[in-house]
């Protein structure tokens, strides 16, 4: 059954819902491929006099809120607006060339008036290249402090509402406000479009649908995502009701990015699960192959802005505060804490550990302080208030209990603290900890490394030497983002108190020249991975990862937020039955071929007896004596025969063509590749070893080759033993006449040269050598066996351009043949269509073809 989510949702994005009106497109479109103008739906004609000029190059950055600070006079009634130079936004264009045109949309920060929005929209895209999103503040509401803020990001950080008082439960509405948010956005970014080679880059999970509704309007649009938040295992995801509608949101970028490698891992689980996708690494990328297209993955930790940070360090301001509390904490040790105020930063877990500290470290009493900077919190809540009350009674347990005139351990800085002073912090702490129980990345142990490298200017100011020794650092949680980068920190589980206290100890006591080590390592990776380096590591990708999107048609396939985009050869297209019945009905001489599984039965069906239109018509096209009819399977010859057993004259292939049958009148007969079966003997024990590992897996034997299933087993784990499986046989039977194959959720071991090419091949190399050259072929298959079978047609029949030769696959998935059906319904009406046409219905079977099949090996 499907999602409710799914249906209408498009419409009722687009105003039903919630009453919003269509967004009107204030910007002008050019074209959308070199050459076509097009209309304002994005939906194109062909004007061949239409002269593309060329143009700049442009990025439209997509985020949730604009790099722009804004305020209202109170005097003049006029908006104020200014560039965020502390938005990291901001800087990404310094990754890009000088000559790219960078449009920033998203929302402001405040709400604006609907009578002064129109006057906004023009001011902020002529004087700051930015297209603001107005969303309605009931769906503003819903959107961010409800869908994002309630649900997305506490299941993205590994927190399930298990019950009303520990998070919300899913709420549907929240859910629709998501979607017409994401709607919203789309028409803004539509509107900014110029040309369907600009490029789109998305960012974080408020966003995720935003790639569906725009890959429904280009289908060729460069598209990246960058998920700055966690992304969680599939055990926590898949409880999302939702999960598939998001996932096939990120799906429709071509480039998705994330913090770290974890992260990419549980994504692309969750795809496998829930999707079935399978991916691979290519030439150093991870790749996923969905529905004919190639979506990468990127794996790359944001940096800072250092010239921003440098500036800042250069302030006299930031002198003088430096100053000013190096005087204050002279004697002493001082540790230093920045995180937003919210549950997952660990700030009680980081008082539990220090006061660990004072109590096992008498030594540390008196000489130590931790000063913990609280910046406000981003969303609001039960949550937000009970781990503020938590922080603040373990700050004032500790400084009670440890604490003495003139000597407070915790210092609580709990207001809004201006960068210079920030810096100032930064730049005398002997120790930063960050002691987070889940976050996406968090700079704060980049800007503390900078900060204690300095500046030229910093050290002038300071009297310092340029050549003073630099020393830092870090105690990091190993569950934050940027710890894998940092590879000197201190490295600690935030849930284990005494560790995280020993931690703190050793990063205090630990040696100048080791600390200027540790500080090296980090300042030079820091300083060379800022976020220029950043943005143009990922747009480059992005470049890469679209180079294909002419080279291939595309079908939209799906609809509301089920919408899919299959991508295939442009010579790709759907086998017209009434074509091909007419080229049947012309023909003299045919040859069909017919894979048996997901061809004349459902894969998924549990009967796998052929049904009785099935066998109908392949009663009446095997008695033709116009007809040469083969099944060509996989499937024991056992199974086969009995199935298929109504059809006298029907020739049968099976297991991949080791066993022959012309008629039933004939003798099975064997390829003649191989008769010992010795290696069996080495195959069964290692293949019943994974199957004992491998919970829900099987092994098949056939006379000639043994299966090892593993469908019913977990996917990442089959999946995983699998390729052991492959690699363990392949290196055991390096000395056999067989062949390991790894096919659709199997591995094979079967012998060297049998193949369904070989079949098909043989049986038309017989037809040309008697002189009765085919002009009519049909081969339908739907699995990789199949394309060895298309293949193998083309080149016999290369000689015989009067051939019409139909290969087709069922499904719409990259193929060798050039056709497709949709599903065995298709198949089954097909052969009704070309039994109709049969011109004789006497039962016969073609005696240029009574031989033995060993004579054609």
């Amino acid at each position: 059954m499907g999602s409710k989510s799914f249906g209408n949702l498009l419409d009722l994005a687009s105003g039903d819902f919630l009453d919003i009106p269509h967004t009107p497109r204030s910007l002008p479109r050019v074209m959308t491929v070199p050459g076509i103008i097009s209309d304002g739906y994005g939906i194109s004609s062909d004007h061949s006099d239409v002269i593309s000029l060329p143009c700049r190059e442009r990025k439209i950055i997509v985020a949730n809120f604009l790099p722009l600070n804004c305020k209202k006079d109170s005097e003049t009634g006029r908006w104020i607006f200014s560039l965020d130079n502390d938005s990291t936004l901001l800087h990404l264009k310094d990754g890009f060339p000088p000559e790219t045109e960078v449009i920033y949309v998203g929302s402001l920060k405040t709400d604006v008036d609907l009578s002064e929005q129109d006057e906004v929209s023009q001011t902020l895209f002529e004087e700051f290249s930015c297209v603001p999103t107005f969303l309605p503040q009931d769906v503003h509401k819903k959107f961010y402090l409800g869908f994002c803020k309630q649900q997305l990001w506490p299941l993205f950080h590994y927190m399930l509402p298990m019950c009303p008082d520990h998070g919300e439960r899913f709420d549907r509405s929240l859910w629709q406000a998501y979607v017409s948010a994401n709607k919203i956005f789309a028409d803004k970014v539509m509107g900014a479009i110029n040309l369907e080679e600009d490029s789109i880059w998305i960012h974080d999970y408020h966003l995720m649908l935003l790639p569906t509704f725009l890959r429904r309007r280009f289908h060729r649009v460069k598209l990246g995502f960058f998920l700055h938040s966690p992304f969680p295992s599939s055990e926590i995801y898949r409880t999302l009701p939702v999960r598939e509608e998001l996932l096939r949101g990120l799906l429709n970028c071509d480039l998705i990015g994330f913090h770290t490698f974890d992260y990419a891992r549980h994504f692309l689980s969750c795809c496998c699960r829930m999707l079935g996708l399978e991916y691979e690494s290519k030439r150093g990328h991870i790749a996923l192959d969905y529905l004919g297209r190639t979506v990468f993955l990127k794996i790359l930790p944001i940096g800072i802005q250092m010239g921003r940070l440098e500036s800042v360090l250069n302030l006299p301001a930031t002198s003088e505060k430096l100053k000013e509390i190096r005087e204050k904490y002279q004697g002493k040790k001082v540790i230093l804490g920045v995180d937003d105020m919210d549950i997952f930063k660990g700030l009680s877990l980081k008082m539990l550990a220090f006061e660990h500290l004072l109590q096992q470290y008498p030594s540390m009493l008196g000489k130590t302080v931790l000063i913990q900077i609280v910046n406000p919190a981003r969303g609001s809540g039960k949550d937000v208030q009970e781990a503020k009350k938590e922080t603040y009674c373990a700050v004032d347990r500790i400084n009670e209990r440890y604490g003495s005139p003139g000597y407070e351990p915790v210092v609580l800085i709990d207001r809004p603290v201006p960068r210079f002073e920030k810096s100032a912090y930064y730049a005398m702490a002997e120790c930063c900890i960050v002691n987070a129980v889940r976050d996406g990345m968090n700079l704060v142990p980049y800007k503390y490394t900078v900060c204690r490298q300095g500046t030229p200017e910093m050290d002038k100011s300071m009297g310092l030497s340029d050549h003073s020794p630099r020393t830092s650092a870090l105690v990091l949680s190993e569950f934050i983002g940027c710890s894998p980068s940092l590879s000197g920190a201190i490295r600690v589980n935030p849930w284990d108190v005494d560790a995280v206290a020993d931690s703190m100890y050793s990063a205090l006591t630990m040696s100048d020249s080791e600390k200027q080590l540790r500080h090296k390592k980090h300042y030079q990776y820091i300083s060379t991975h800022d976020v220029a380096y950043w943005s143009r590591s990922f747009t480059q990708d992005l470049e890469r990862a679209c180079r294909d999107h002419y080279s291939k048609r595309c079908w939209s396939v799906g609809w509301g937020l089920g919408f899919r985009l299959i991508a295939l050869s442009p010579n790709f297209r759907r086998l017209s039955i009434e074509q091909t019945v007419s080229a049947y009905r012309r023909s003299s001489k045919r040859a069909i071929f017919l894979d048996y599984d997901g061809t004349l039965v459902p894969e998924t069906s549990i009967v796998k007896e052929p049904s009785a239109d099935v066998i109908s018509a392949l009663k009446t096209l095997c008695s033709d004596p116009n007809n040469t009819v083969f099944v060509v399977s996989g499937r024991g010859k056992v199974s086969l025969s009995e199935w298929l057993a109504p059809c006298e004259n029907l020739g049968i292939a099976a297991e991949h063509g080791y066993f022959t049958r012309w008629n039933q009148s004939c003798d099975w007969e064997t390829s003649g590749f191989c008769n010992d079966f010795e290696w069996k003997k080495i195959v069964e024990p290692i293949m019943r070893l994974y199957t004992e590992t491998t919970d829900g897996s099987t092994i098949e034997a056939k006379e000639s080759a043994l299966v090892w299933h593993h469908q019913d087993a977990d996917r990442d784990f089959g999946s995983c033993q699998a390729k052991e499986l492959l690699n363990h046989l392949e290196s055991v039977l390096v000395n056999e006449p067989v062949v390991v194959h790894r096919g659709h959720q199997i591995v094979e071991v079967k012998p060297q040269g049998v193949s369904k090419g070989l079949v098909t091949g043989k049986v038309l190399s017989r037809m040309l050598g008697e002189g009765n050259a085919p002009d009519f072929v049909v081969c339908i298959g739907d699995d990789r066996s199949d394309e060895e079978m298309f293949e193998s047609i083309t080149t016999t029949l290369s000689a015989q351009p009067s051939s019409e030769i139909f290969a087709c696959t069922v499904g719409r998935k990259p193929s060798k043949a050039k056709y497709f059906l949709d599903e065995v319904s298709d198949v089954v009406k097909l052969l009704q269509g070309l039994a109709n046409t049969s011109s004789s219905p006497k039962p016969s079977y073609p005696s240029h073809l009574r031989v033995s099949f060993e004579s054609v090996v």
